[in-house]
């Protein structure tokens, strides 16, 4: 599909990593950008941005809601028409998500669902949303962003990683049924999973504050306490170390995971944005993610053994969430 000036972009998860990195890539070719994201800060950063580069006339449109709650969701799509001034879009980016939610056996039920919710529902009510719209286009695009972790649940066999591996499976199971779908129902209509593997984002240090709990600096002793666990559990030796020095250390993690990962957020959307081009309905991110969909699918029954992730970590990959 060809991307061009005045058509209609939709992207969730608009104020930082690859929903920014969209946002700017797409105003730059002189698409008309529609935000939203839970931050009205980072938000209006993103248009500024996008404004500052935008050819003229460009618009970058946004709106505070929570992908996760269907009242926030339509109200996104009315201030999209208004906004906009139209009844079509061209583009549809399904790019929110947060961490969290690590283990269904013993973690936090709330904490769970809220993961879940953002990562797989936010997918389901922004199309359920926004697909007539897509309709109503000449030629459209859907893409849903999943993860490696929607092809290996896992981080490792130390880490429970649940509630996002679950909703990644479901929005990359999601895209695929929709492939038949909408060539029989909407066959103007194309749709891309997005798979990414380490990205450059500030995902690890968004999710706290989404779920509630702050920073990892504001992180409660309770928390705290369990995080403890968790790394004793997996050999670290935390056992001795203070609340501030654990806080200090989950903090640096979260900056390091954007600053120091192999593929950055920029980088990401250019690879996105170019299998959309190419009407590609797989888009793998990173070399990272490249290999390891291939060692998953050599041995598929060998995916969560420990050796296979030692095998992972050779290759000098560290399995992370994406961004």
């Amino acid at each position: 599909m060809q991307i061009q000036a005045n058509q209609v972009a939709v992207v969730t998860g608009g104020g930082s990593g690859i929903g920014r990195a969209l946002a700017l890539q797409l105003s730059a070719a002189g698409v008309h950008v529609a935000l939203c994201d839970v931050s009205e800060e980072t938000m209006a950063q993103t248009r500024e941005l996008c404004l500052a580069q935008a050819p003229a006339g460009t618009r970058v449109s946004v709106c505070r809601a929570d992908v996760s709650q269907e009242s926030e969701v339509l109200a996104f799509r009315d201030s999209v028409r208004r906004d906009h001034r139209c009844e079509h879009i061209d583009l549809l980016f399904n790019n929110a998500g947060i961490g969290g939610g690590g283990s269904f056996v013993s973690g936090d039920r709330a904490e769970w669902e809220r993961t879940f919710g953002v990562c797989w529902q936010g997918v389901y009510l922004m199309t359920r949303a926004f697909l007539p719209m897509l309709i109503a286009s000449q030629q459209a695009y859907l893409v849903n962003v999943s993860s490696v972790n929607g092809f290996w649940a896992s981080l490792g066999p130390g880490v429970s990683h649940s509630a996002y591996s679950a909703a990644k499976f479901a929005v990359k199971g999601f895209t695929e049924a929709l492939i038949t779908d909408l060539h029989l129902n909407a066959p103007h209509v194309k749709c891309a999973v997005v798979m990414p593997g380490h990205i450059g984002t500030s995902i690890a240090l968004n999710t706290g504050k989404v779920l509630g709990s702050g920073g990892a600096l504001e992180m409660s002793a309770e928390r705290v306490a369990e995080v403890r666990d968790r790394m004793l559990k997996a050999g670290a030796p935390v056992a001795t170390l203070p609340d501030a020095a654990i806080r200090q250390m989950l903090h640096q993690r979260a900056l390091d995971f954007r600053d120091k990962a192999p593929t950055s957020a920029d980088e990401a959307a250019g690879i996105i944005l170019a299998g959309v081009r190419a009407d590609r309905w797989r888009i793998l991110v990173g070399e990272d993610a490249q290999r390891l969909d291939r060692m998953v699918r050599e041995d598929p029954e060998a995916a969560y053994e420990a050796d296979f992730a030692e095998r992972w970590q050779s290759a000098a990959i560290t399995p992370r969430a994406a961004g």
